[in-house]
């Protein structure tokens, strides 16, 4: 007889559960069953503090190491320089040799201090492309062989002011030099319509050694004469005199601190020079009393003029051209205004 096994609800099978949505033809993976942890274990978890994480700094390499690896050291960092503003410090200069001023640091007016102050000394270049335009625009030879103090020889030329070409060029460029140097304003047109320009040349030598003259020349000097019809006389010193205080009072004062002043009265007088210019590097050497001559001799055809009788007249003159006045002139020469209508 076998023995009766008796089954209790421990011993059955666990029934599936029943899904609540119909079964799918599609595979799907069987529900992971979650596991409840141990109250030992949780409790252990809970209670500990978390961990830290370690941070871990990475130290920088070494010189040495850095130059094993690329071969080369590490550039190094550039210094920069703190700059300031200084209000106290003008950056306008004054150039003691052409006596231009002009702003320092500006490019522009660096540039055109650099070429007007080597003008100034030095001259301006008449070369071989002015000298092929000569017969086209009217150049006339006035003078050549004349010697100076120096023992140099050099030429006096003329021609109008309306030329073109590579002379005009040139002659913009001196207008504008004589402008600087002499802190006048630009001729005007009027004037220039009855004027004459008289240029001295000297020949350029190669170097500072070699005496021998080249093919080029240059523009050491120049005189601009003007057509006038009236100028003032100069005040002897006998109407400055304290005797004459009378006179003194209806003179015209032209420049106080070379103490020139003029009769008002005007006198006829046909030739004015409005701008006279030597360059530095030349002057007292006779340059000035060869082109006034020039002038003086050749600006009305078969018909020269003397200073001495006050037929020739200057503009304000500086302090330079006043001594040209006096010693050239012989105490002749007068004194008139730029701008005249001639009748």
């Amino acid at each position: 007889m076998t023995p009766r096994v008796k089954r209790t609800y421990g011993s059955r099978a666990a029934r599936p559960p029943i899904p609540s949505s119909p079964p799918s033809d599609l595979y799907s993976s069987p529900p992971t069953l979650k596991r409840k942890r141990p109250l030992a274990d949780s409790a252990t978890v809970s209670n500990a503090p978390p961990a830290k994480k370690q941070h871990h700094t990475a130290k920088p390499p070494a010189k040495s190491q850095l130059k094993t690896r690329k071969g080369k050291e590490p550039p190094k960092q550039k210094k920069f320089t703190q700059l300031h503003f200084s209000l106290d410090t003008t950056v306008l200069r004054t150039c003691p040799l052409c006596d231009l001023s002009y702003t320092k640091g500006a490019p522009d007016d660096e540039s055109l201090h650099k070429k007007h102050c080597v003008r100034v000394q030095r001259g301006l270049e008449w070369g071989k492309d002015e000298e092929r335009e000569v017969g086209k625009v009217g150049v006339e030879e006035i003078a050549t062989g004349l010697k100076l103090k120096s023992g140099v020889k050099g030429r006096i030329i003329c021609f109008r002011p309306d030329v073109g070409g590579k002379i005009g060029a040139k002659l913009t460029t001196l207008l504008e030099t004589i402008r600087l140097a002499l802190s006048s304003p630009p001729l005007s047109r009027a004037v220039l319509k009855h004027s004459k320009f008289y240029l001295f040349l000297l020949p350029s030598t190669s170097n500072s050694t070699n005496t021998a003259p080249s093919a080029r020349e240059t523009i050491v000097g120049c005189v601009i004469a003007q057509r006038i019809s009236t100028a003032m006389a100069v005040a002897s010193d006998a109407d400055l005199s304290p005797s004459g205080a009378r006179t003194h009072m209806s003179l015209i004062s032209v420049d106080t601190s070379t103490n020139l002043y003029v009769r008002p009265a005007p006198l006829p007088t046909p030739l004015g020079i409005p701008r006279l210019f030597v360059s530095s590097s030349h002057r007292r050497l006779g340059i000035a009393s060869h082109l006034l001559s020039a002038a003086a001799s050749t600006f009305i055809l078969g018909c020269p003029l003397d200073p001495a009788k006050g037929e020739v007249a200057f503009t304000q003159p500086t302090g330079a051209g006043k001594a040209v006045l006096e010693v050239w002139g012989k105490g002749g020469v007068r004194i008139y205004e730029e701008e005249q209508r001639l009748g």
